[in-house]
């Protein structure tokens, strides 16, 4: 069981991820899952399109101070290619490519961020009628990137519209309140409940450690508020899959040993116990549990592909292999993993395998 009552964030500075992780390709069995589960689509416009931009001007947040984005400039001709192809690619996000309700979109604004490895482009959909606006990402196509957000579409409770073409991975905006201005904005809220929040933290850190999602720092993540009969319900949800299963230390798994969600850990520590830990990690567990059963075949194609693919470098590899095995101490486990896709099947195996025996073969059988 994940301790929260350990001293949090030990390493400091060390348990900060890589600063850049490469772009992993992907490969021609990758691409013909993708296919196969309807995730590769012809797109009118690519990355590297968006790539021919004429300048930036830097974007701010709303208290003026500056952020990693910048609004794009295009020339005419560029522009007018890019709002055609930008918005037939929402109309295949929202209604699988139904154009007959995409009179009433335009463009109304690119943006580029330059921090993180996947250098997204920000697109704005605005509806001309009533000025009411969406907005969706381009990135690079990683491969790792793509096997993070199977894994969150399969196993968690939210479910991922993407697409890919080639080298060009389109992703649908996540909405929620982002965690760190969760954190300053809506914590000392007198109507945020905070036992509930805790409790969400609990499963959400569950639920990156069972999939080895990284680098879940409070920035990469939002809360959504959902009215209840009474009250508010907390949905704390990942919008960054850059760190699926990359780094070598376990600690970069677990968003509990981050500086930055440290004010969530303390919400934990001081409103639950550790029996009350203990059960929503096992409810997270065996809901992950079901839902693997479920998705069992196309898991199964998916850690096919993944085990033979390179995710990581060796070394990471090892690293993570140790850690992981002095965590479980059962190391007979991980030694056996010569891929991070390997070390990933072998991970849900050991995190899940009480509660997969727990369900009956009928489920087993019937599922998917």
């Amino acid at each position: 069981m994940n301790q929260f009552f350990d001293n949090i964030n030990k390493a400091g500075e060390a348990e900060k991820p890589s600063k850049k992780k490469p772009i992993y390709p992907v490969n021609k069995d990758l691409r013909a899952y993708l296919l196969r589960y309807g995730r590769e689509v012809k797109l009118p416009v690519t990355y590297q399109d968006l790539q021919r931009y004429t300048y930036s001007i830097p974007l701010k947040d709303k208290k003026g101070n500056e952020s990693s984005w910048g609004k794009l400039s295009f020339d005419m001709k560029e522009w007018e290619y890019l709002r055609e192809g930008l918005v037939k690619i929402y109309a295949i996000l929202k209604t699988e490519g139904d154009t007959t309700i995409i009179n009433h979109l335009d463009v109304a604004r690119i943006d580029f961020c330059y921090f993180g490895n996947s250098q997204p482009f920000r697109i704005r959909i605005v509806n001309k009628f009533n000025d009411n606006y969406d907005h969706y990402y381009i990135k690079q196509a990683d491969a790792s990137r793509i096997y993070g957000l199977e894994l969150e579409h399969l196993l968690s409770p939210n479910r991922i519209s993407y697409f890919t073409h080639q080298a060009t991975l389109v992703e649908e905006h996540i909405p929620g309140i982002p965690g760190d201005i969760f954190i300053t904005d809506h914590l000392k809220d007198p109507n945020t409940n905070l036992i509930r929040l805790a409790k969400e933290f609990v499963k959400f850190n569950e639920r990156c450690f069972v999939q080895l999602l990284g680098d879940m720092r409070s920035y990469n993540f939002v809360v959504n508020i959902i009215p209840d009969i009474e009250d508010f319900q907390y949905r704390i949800r990942a919008i960054d899959f850059d760190q699926q299963s990359y780094e070598g230390r376990k600690n970069l798994y677990l968003p509990q040993f981050f500086k930055e969600n440290k004010a969530f850990v303390d919400l934990v520590t001081k409103h639950l116990d550790k029996e009350s830990i203990a059960q929503y990690q096992a409810e997270e567990r065996t809901m992950m549990t079901f839902r693997l059963a479920s998705a069992r075949y196309r898991m199964n194609d998916l850690f096919d592909i993944m085990c033979a693919d390179t995710i990581s470098v060796p070394e990471k590899i090892e690293s993570l292999k140790v850690a992981l095995t002095m965590h479980f101490k059962e190391p007979s486990t991980y030694n056996k993993a010569k891929t991070m896709g390997q070390v990933v099947k072998r991970h849900l195996k050991q995190t899940l395998q009480k509660n997969l025996l727990l369900i009956p073969k009928t489920s087993k059988r019937n599922s998917d």
